[in-house]
């Protein structure tokens, strides 16, 4: 089977396509998965440029979406022909036991979905959403579920919210999407005029230029009459944080995301504290949350947005097209 390995100390000049031997019958508790898609995440991006110290010939990708071709013994929840999605993190499966490192992320920690074929246990997969095709249901994996999981798990988004959105990533997407589902308002930031057309046809209601206005957090709050948003998702970290809490109302909820502007700075504690915000960190979520998510996307009339799609031996490209950061939604591999 074709598969793509990262060579130490990474990088996007140190990706191998390789052939490996397919994996036998699936063990007891296990189903073989054809895999016909991933999407590729930031936290992708951090592994094969080496920030994340994983193993010589890690393969790469947290995300998988695939056919089921086979079947252990015992398994009950899946049949041959299933299409199925992966779970960022395979062994937590409910509760609020979270794991807080990635040792068992695929991708990271174990071998991840950039190959043809995996036997792993059922526990590993959801169901994907009924016709969604293979590269639509590989992009909920990492971004869709942390976009369910800030906007309804954590910040329990009602109807008649207003939702802030930073940027144009997936995740962020996703809560645009998901937030104009249930009700919500929706507030959008970018740097691109053309990207802010974009925003707006997909449902935002205000599109404000962060280069144009630094000082965005007083847009959302003259944007909400002063009152600021109910829910922030925040995806850029240290360097958009201060203008997140500015932007939230008192006692509203940040989801605290991404990392996209380092890992760590100043933070206005005394106006998070004025305003008796929630600041919550979040890593995708459990299995549970994700079999819900699948459910409630069954419901929605939209679908994933995907900025391009690239063959699994073109993965080094697709990683360049999302480092140069031009994209808007998801970018997939197909194979």
């Amino acid at each position: 089977m074709k598969a793509i390995q990262l060579q130490q100390p990474g990088g996007l000049d140190h990706l191998r396509l390789v052939d490996l031997p397919a994996p036998g019958a699936p063990g007891a508790g296990e189903i073989q998965v054809r895999i016909h898609a991933s999407s590729l995440n930031y936290h992708d991006l951090g592994v094969v440029l080496g920030r994340a110290g994983a193993a010589d010939g890690r393969i790469p990708m947290a995300d998988g979406a695939g056919v089921v071709t086979a079947v252990g013994a015992g398994v009950a929840e899946f049949a041959v022909g299933d299409a199925v999605v992966s779970c960022f993190f395979p062994q937590w499966q409910a509760g609020d036991q979270v794991p807080f490192t990635f040792a068992t992320v695929p991708g990271d920690g174990v071998d991840g979905f950039a190959r043809e074929l995996v036997n792993l246990p059922a526990t590993a997969f959801t169901h994907a959403p009924k016709g969604y095709t293979h590269d639509e249901a590989a992009t909920l994996t990492t971004a869709g579920l942390t976009a369910w999981r800030a906007l309804v798990v954590d910040a329990g988004i009602q109807a008649g919210d207003t939702v802030l959105v930073l940027g144009t990533g997936g995740v962020s997407i996703f809560a645009l999407q998901m937030a104009r589902s249930m009700g919500a308002r929706v507030i959008a930031t970018t740097s691109s005029n053309a990207k802010a057309e974009q925003l707006k046809a997909l449902g935002a209601e205000v599109v404000i230029n962060y280069q144009e206005t630094p000082q965005w957090g007083e847009a959302v709050l003259a944007a909400t009459g002063g009152r600021g948003a109910d829910i922030v998702v925040e995806v850029g970290g240290p360097g958009t944080l201060p203008q997140s809490i500015r932007a939230c109302r008192p006692g509203g909820h940040i989801a605290l995301i991404g990392v996209l502007t380092g890992f760590g700075g100043e933070v206005p504690t005394v106006e998070l504290m004025r305003k008796q915000q929630t600041l919550k960190g979040l890593i995708v979520g459990h299995r549970e949350q994700q079999q819900d998510m699948v459910r409630a996307l069954e419901q929605f009339a939209w679908r994933p947005v995907i900025d391009s799609r690239y063959p699994l031996e073109q993965i080094a490209e697709a990683f360049a097209h999302q480092k140069a950061a031009r994209h808007f939604g998801k970018i997939c591999l197909s194979y």
